[in-house]
């Protein structure tokens, strides 16, 4: 993976993740320009299926002031994931499977400059799997503070 230009760092606290994907998108290139600045935000998007093919809901990409209105794209629109049949299928197949769903986690530039989105089949956790979570992240905190002072 190259260069991060957003994470989602709430699916890590909501999810399991099982297992993850590499998945191109269907951009223009007001889209892409607003990547490049950093204009990018995924914390409530999610990615549903519509046609046997793979969509991004509710991600949030920014205009830039220089772009002009006429080529100007929608901030919150859907955009298509550019994935293997076989990942596709999969994925599907694990979405119908009751309690798990398609979340994204990052967005990235790959070795080629190309704008990468990392997609993971997830499985929701429940309040005392996310409290475990935050005490166990308590309690590495404070052993990493331990041996900074010993």
């Amino acid at each position: 993976m190259g260069e991060t230009i957003a994470k989602n760092k709430k699916a890590y606290h909501d999810y399991f993740i099982e297992e993850k994907f590499e998945a191109g998108l269907v951009l223009t290139g007001s889209e892409v320009k607003g990547i490049r600045a950093g204009r990018v935000n995924l914390k409530d998007s999610f990615i549903r299926f519509v046609a046997d093919e793979a969509f991004l809901f509710n991600a949030h990409i920014g205009r830039l002031e220089t772009t002009h209105h006429y080529y100007s794209h929608e901030e919150r629109g859907s955009r298509k994931l550019l994935l293997h049949k076989k990942e596709l299928q999969k994925m599907h197949k694990s979405v119908t499977r009751d309690g798990y769903t398609i979340v994204p986690l990052q967005l990235y530039f790959n070795a080629r400059n190309i704008v990468k989105l990392q997609v993971a089949i997830a499985k929701g956790k429940q309040l005392h799997d996310k409290r475990n979570d935050l005490k166990e992240k308590d309690q590495k905190r404070d052993i990493a503070r331990a041996m900074k002072d010993y």
